[in-house]
């Protein structure tokens, strides 16, 4: 006998699933409520939960996902999505926004109920991230912006507030940049290859054609041009003999023969060349492939030699998907609250790195100018005679290169505790510093997703234990801020290192790499890559079978590669270990505490004009 449930949200969760499932055209589909960060994996949907009081805000954030994964669901094609998709990031976050903002359109046309419910939770998700108060298009997400656009023009539907703010802010932008081929958007709709290369051309006009890649219609069209040539190569050269036959047949006599002659040699020719070919295809009874196949890319450019098992289930994830936002809140409170004393001195700390950046950015002087400031210096002598000349002086600006800092922190579970707080904090605070300095920061994160190995290793089991398989963990690389985005959009998101069960096992050489490719696709001038672990790179199951010193000898192969092409300058620091044997500029703290002066003066030695000074604080011995 079933037992009944005296939840009152259990009815409308067990309607809303079966609707769900109506419209996504997949019976078979799977669906749970719960806290983690909604989405579709597999056949599996996760929706918001929605509690006992069933407030109106959590049943239309419910319904407006459930219809958002459902369009997608039902109009959405992996493989036409994946062949089409840009490599690069801001091109690949275009094309995803552009898309799902088509499913949904294509569902607001087909079932116009929907495009209320979605509405909500768009405007759920824009307040949330604080998209409502954003007065300036930098600090705008350009990739929602167009996501917003496309489904706005497609559907002729207004946005919700938060929504509509950032959509404004790019919109004269798009439409300047693109706007003959939004032109063409209605008729790419139903249509999802010709959707994407719409998407590619738009990608293109605001001007990331370069993120692109290949144009992956231009293989198929060098195919088919191949075809034809082997086909017209394969036609017979005597099929309009017959017409020349009776040509011929009228003509003299003599010169019939000799044509006959001609023709009779030729066709012992091609019979000799048929001989040989058939011998030589009996040398080589399997025949010959036309071509090589490629070769495949290896996983690490530092050393191609660098094996993974699986990478299917590696993941770059941003910190907002990892927690729902008043988890997110909750844990930024306790990270305030747990480093209270501290403020006062790593603020002092960052005051002092902003004056010197400051210092350096801002103002000179050129003295003895016959026009400008009044030089106070040579009052005396203006007051004397008022017509003296070169008493005046101009403001000009120094040279201060357009710069890029990324913190990269060890997420491993040796960082529990004491040290990941007092990182989360410190990148807070130096995030918030040079961001009135004008110098952009990104701060990702790196752990793994499982202790021990995760589903890589379930399917290294499963195949039988090959040997040297290579790194065996599934990958979590976090991007807690992203370089564009303003501190106080990312602020809470630091709060999610302080979440149990988070920091697992750490491999530095694929973070570090992951790190330095991001920063060498970025246009600033200078980019900086600061790394803050606390030991060498560890996990148990892939050490458990490849050598030892497997992960440590890709770590030092991907900090030589970085080291040698002077891309990005690279820098680290040790939190009670020793990490000088691995990077050439690096210094090590012994107590936890010491980081965020580590961290600042670090970084201020870098921007320092004095070489000799930056050497010191760095500890560089500089070369005789």
């Amino acid at each position: 006998m079933a037992i009944k449930s005296d939840n009152p949200a259990d009815p409308f969760k067990k309607a809303l699933a079966e609707a769900t499932k109506v419209m996504a055209d997949d019976p078979e589909l799977s669906i749970s409520y719960t806290v983690d960060p909604s989405g579709l994996s597999g056949d599996a949907m996760r929706l918001p939960q929605v509690s006992r009081r069933m407030t109106r805000d959590e049943v239309m954030l419910a319904r407006g996902t459930a219809d958002a994964l459902a369009l997608n669901r039902k109009y959405h094609n992996n493989a036409t999505h994946a062949r089409y998709a840009p490599p690069g990031d801001m091109a690949r976050e275009l094309y995803e926004s552009m898309e799902t903002a088509r499913c949904e359109a294509m569902g607001a046309r087909d079932m116009p109920g929907t495009a209320g419910n979605i509405d909500a939770k768009i405007g759920n998700d824009a307040l949330r991230r604080g998209y409502d108060q954003i007065t300036q298009a930098s600090e705008a997400p350009l990739a929602v912006a167009a996501g917003y656009l496309i489904r706005h023009l497609a559907t002729g539907r207004g946005m919700p507030r938060g929504a509509q703010n950032v959509m404004d802010l790019w919109r004269g932008f798009i439409e300047d940049q693109a706007g003959g081929t939004l032109e063409d958007l209605q008729e790419q709709l139903a249509d999802q290859t010709g959707f994407a290369k719409f998407a590619r051309k738009v990608i293109a006009d605001l001007g990331y054609g370069d993120q692109l890649g290949e144009d992956p219609d231009s293989e198929d069209e060098d195919q088919d041009d191949q075809a034809e040539e082997d086909a017209e190569e394969d036609q017979d050269p005597d099929s309009t003999g017959q017409d020349d036959d009776d040509d011929n047949a009228d003509a003299d006599p003599e010169q019939t023969q000799d044509d006959q002659q001609d023709q009779s040699q030729a066709q012992v020719s091609s019979d000799d060349l048929a001989d040989q070919d058939l011998a030589e295809d009996a040398e080589m009874p399997d025949g010959e492939a036309p071509l090589e196949p490629p070769a495949p890319q290896p996983i690490s450019d530092a050393d191609p030699d660098y094996k993974v098992y699986k990478t299917d289930h590696d993941e770059e994830i941003a910190a907002e998907d990892l927690a729902e936002p008043v988890e997110l809140e909750r844990l930024r409170a306790y990270l305030d609250q747990q480093l209270e004393p501290l403020k006062g001195a790593v603020s002092r700390l960052a005051n002092k790195l902003q004056r010197r950046l400051q210092a350096q950015q801002n103002r000179s002087w050129e003295f003895d100018r016959e026009e400008g400031i009044l030089d106070a210096g040579r009052l005396a002598r203006v007051v004397a005679n008022p017509t003296t000349p070169l008493s005046f002086k101009v403001e000009k600006d120094t040279e201060f290169r357009d710069t890029i800092v990324t913190l990269l922190l060890d997420n491993s579970g040796s960082m529990r505790g004491r040290p990941i707080s007092i990182a989360a904090i410190c990148a807070d605070v130096l995030a918030r510093t040079l961001e009135r300095c004008n110098v952009k920061v990104e701060i990702l994160g790196f752990t793994t997703r499982a202790w021990k190995g995760g589903l890589a290793r379930e399917a290294w089991l499963n195949d039988g234990r090959p040997q040297q398989p290579g790194r065996l963990n599934d990958l979590r690389h976090i991007i807690y801020k992203r370089a564009d985005a303003p501190w106080r959009r990312s602020r809470d998101n630091l709060g999610l290192m302080m979440k149990e069960g988070l920091l697992k096992e750490n491999i530095d050489g694929e973070a570090l790499e992951w790190a330095h490719r991001r920063m060498v696709n970025r246009r600033e001038a200078r980019k900086i890559l600061m790394v803050i672990s606390d030991g060498a790179p560890v996990d148990d199951s892939t050490l458990s079978v490849n050598p030892a010193s497997y992960l440590e000898k890709h770590l030092r192969d991907v900090i030589e590669m970085v080291e040698r092409r002077k891309a990005v300058e690279l820098l680290a620091i040790g939190i009670g270990h020793d990490v000088t044997r691995y990077y050439e500029r690096a210094v090590t703290i012994t107590d936890v505490e010491q980081l965020a002066g580590a961290m600042t003066e670090q970084l201020a030695a870098l921007f320092d004009s004095d070489p000799r000074a930056r050497a010191r604080v760095m500890g560089i011995k500089r070369a005789s």
